[in-house]
């Protein structure tokens, strides 16, 4: 079963790009034209998100699921190595790809991200949340999906065009996909215990107006190997609110190590 994927841009390296939660390929929509100067995004829509077909075995849904499903991707797109991106939820995967495949990783760049970074005590409650969720999603559909406070529906600070686009999205989204990433991926996804093995170049782009996650920030400020940061005057969709901050930043990162 093949993960939905578009490429854009003819010249430069690829460049994986993963979104967030109960997001699509609408997020990239105002990054693209000025980071395909540089790369060649990979677009990619998450199991049960958008265009993604829903596996039914759970093993895919498991970040080591998404690591393989990438790692056929940039076989099948015969690339040596190729940048990353994660938006939010997505930085937990690509942040874990990195760690895994170091030597395939020119540079990765990421968002505010609980999922990637959260300890614990974090992940005990939402567990309990999160299976609560995935009960009533599978019971109600997308009337329940819409209902969560993270669905696209209920942004405040997204550009209409994105978010209209989002919630066009959103209407896709397969209730079993969307539990299944609930039950196995939320939950399995944080890595905060391995990033200070991470040894590939890392930019985090992050908003500075989500001050919840302030303390997340100085834990990757304190522990990634290099790390190097950007803020934006952006809430937690930085990539989105901010995009030229945000497409300055990436596209003068990537160039660094395009070659």
């Amino acid at each position: 079963m093949q993960i939905y994927y578009e490429v854009h841009g003819h010249t430069g390296p690829y460049a994986l790009f993963v979104h967030g939660f109960l997001s699509s390929r609408a997020q990239w929509r105002l990054n693209l034209p000025a980071l395909t100067h540089i790369v060649r995004p990979v677009i990619v829509e998450l199991w049960g998100h958008g265009r993604s077909p829903a596996p039914a075995d759970p093993a895919a849904y498991f970040p080591a699921g998404y690591i393989e499903a990438f790692e056929g991707l940039r076989t099948a797109l015969r690339a040596e190595r190729w940048m990353l991106c994660g938006q939010s939820f997505g930085a937990a995967l690509t942040l874990r790809y990195a760690l895994t495949h170091p030597d395939r990783v020119g540079a990765l760049a990421f968002t505010n991200s609980t999922a990637a970074l959260a300890g614990d005590d974090w992940f005990r409650a939402r567990r309990v949340s999160a299976m609560k969720q995935a009960e009533e999603i599978e019971r109600s559909g997308l009337a329940a999906i819409r209902m969560l406070p993270v669905h696209p529906s209920h942004a405040k600070q997204l550009p209409p065009e994105v978010q209209a686009e989002m919630v066009a999205d959103a209407q896709l989204q397969s209730p079993p996909g969307i539990a299944n990433t609930l039950r196995y991926t939320l939950t399995s996804a944080s890595v905060r215990a391995q990033v200070q093995d991470l040894r590939v170049p890392t930019l985090l782009v992050c908003g500075r107006r989500e001050t919840r996650l302030a303390p997340l920030r100085a834990f990757a400020e304190q522990t990634i190997p290099g790390i190097q940061v950007v803020e934006a005057d952006a809430g937690h969709a930085v990539n989105v609110e901010a995009a030229g901050v945000f497409n300055d930043a990436v596209a003068a990162f990537y160039g660094r190590y395009a070659e």
